[in-house]
Parts: structure tokens; C-alpha cells; sequence
């Protein structure tokens, strides 16, 4: 039996397909408390999660200000869905986090990793800052969309140390790009595509350090998104729980 209550599921019918959308987290047993933020949008076809940095009041601010920032922009634009409005809102985002820092001396950051559908279903957009994840599988082919922005990722690719390196091990905390850098850096913006039977996963974390390929792959073929979540979450937790654990699985089926 899953250790995790089972969420609920949104369906949105577009012109071409019928998207289904859950989402969950549990905080695992690190932390006191659940710095990861998720949204599942009530009313239109997008889903975003954000992971805090650290395990104090900044990280928890950051993804607070972050995600309704970026959802509010989203909503407020919609039906227009295009790489400048979601440009606009990821840099609202880095804005509204950045002033929720202002002034105090922990850090205030946290990743931001989002999947917005256009009103007809044909595109999506994966918009990205941080190491928080987004996976496609199609067609029995689970495939990373995103790139970690971290040293690790980096050092790993580039043969500085190898994967396994306690070197690698600290980089995996230096987070080259996320909300509320004081560098204000891009966030990656991908067009792609969506085809029925197609299933998401936007993660933290939580999820893609503990569940390993073959588990999340068995996940996410149930038929049902809030059992693929849950099962995700007891995953991590099976694992050992070291971490706050985020997700939310789109899948699209055929417009009914």
C-alpha cells in the first residue's frame, strides 16, 4: 500500500489531446520541514515545481515568491503562450525571489522548473533555472529534456572529476543558475512537442537522486498520473527519504 495519499487529478481537453495532471510531495526525513514548492494549475494546462536552497527561511521564501509569481504571469497572458511571455514571467520570478531577499543575510534561491501547454495541445513550452527536473517518456523511452545547471553536471561532463568523486559530491550544491541569483541569469526555454500517449515528469531533487531509471519508468506507466506520483514519492522514500521529494506527471491521451 502507497505510504503517500493519492492526489487529485486535473484533465484539460485542448484541441488535439486530453491532458491529465497530478501532483505530489512529502518531506522525507532530512528536513523538518518541505521546502519544495509544487502547482498544479486548477484552470489551464501547466504545472511548475521549485526546490528550495538550503533548509532555512530563505528557502522557504524562495520558492513561496517564485512559483505564484510565475503562475500569476502565465495565467495573466493566457491564451497567448509563446518564449517571450514565458521569458517575462521566469524573469518576474527572479525578481519576486530576489526581493524576498532583500536585505537579510541567508540565502534566498531555489529552482524553477515548469511545463506549460499551448491551448491547442500540439507545443509545450519546459521553462528551467536549477536543478529541478523535466523526463518525457514516449514511446518506452524515458529521455532527460533538461540540463542540470550545476558544477557538477559540468565537471562530470567536461571529465573534471569523476561521477563518483566526493569533488562531484560537493558540486552538486553549486548551483550555477536558479531564482533569485543575483546575476539574474536566463532561464533555459524549450519548444517541444506533445504526442498522445506522451507522460511528463517534472521533479526535484528528491526524485531524480533517489529513484533510479528503471523505477521511475515503472512508475510512470500507470494508467493512472496520481498513482504514478504516489508511487515516485514512495519511492523516495523507500530510498531513504534524504530529501524534501516533488512531483507532478502530465499525461496526454487522445482528445476524447
Amino acid at each position: 500500500m502507497s505510504q503517500v495519499a493519492r492526489g487529485e487529478v486535473r484533465r484539460f481537453t485542448l484541441a488535439g489531446l486530453t491532458l491529465e495532471v497530478a501532483g505530489g510531495s512529502v518531506v522525507g526525513n532530512r528536513y523538518r520541514e518541505n521546502y519544495d514548492v509544487l502547482h498544479v494549475d486548477p484552470a489551464l494546462p501547466f504545472a511548475v515545481v521549485a526546490d528550495g536552497m538550503g533548509d532555512g527561511a530563505g528557502s522557504r521564501r524562495a520558492g513561496a515568491a517564485a512559483v505564484p509569481t510565475f503562475a500569476a504571469r502565465v495565467r495573466a497572458a493566457w491564451p497567448e503562450v509563446g518564449a517571450a511571455g514565458l521569458r517575462t514571467a521566469a524573469d518576474a520570478a527572479q525578481t519576486a525571489v530576489r526581493e524576498a531577499g532583500a536585505g537579510r543575510a541567508e540565502l534566498t534561491g531555489c529552482t524553477l522548473t515548469g511545463l506549460v501547454v499551448e491551448p491547442d495541445g500540439r507545443q509545450g513550452w519546459v521553462v528551467q533555472l536549477g536543478d529541478s527536473r523535466a523526463y518525457r517518456l514516449r514511446d518506452d523511452l524515458l529521455e532527460l529534456v533538461t540540463t542540470d545547471h550545476t558544477v557538477a553536471w559540468l565537471g562530470v561532463l567536461h571529465g573534471w572529476y569523476p561521477v563518483d568523486s566526493p569533488a562531484a559530491a560537493r558540486a552538486r550544491y553549486q548551483l550555477t543558475r536558479y531564482a533569485g541569483h543575483p546575476a539574474a541569469p536566463e532561464a533555459d526555454l524549450l519548444a517541444v512537442t506533445l504526442r498522445p500517449g506522451d507522460i511528463w515528469l517534472l521533479c526535484t531533487d528528491g526524485v531524480s537522486d533517489q529513484v533510479g531509471y528503471h523505477g521511475m519508468r515503472d512508475a510512470l506507466v500507470r494508467a493512472d498520473p496520481a498513482d504514478a506520483v504516489a508511487a515516485l514519492l514512495d519511492a523516495s522514500l523507500a530510498a531513504g527519504g534524504a530529501d524534501n521529494a516533488s512531483a507532478v506527471v502530465l499525461r496526454a491521451r487522445p482528445a476524447s
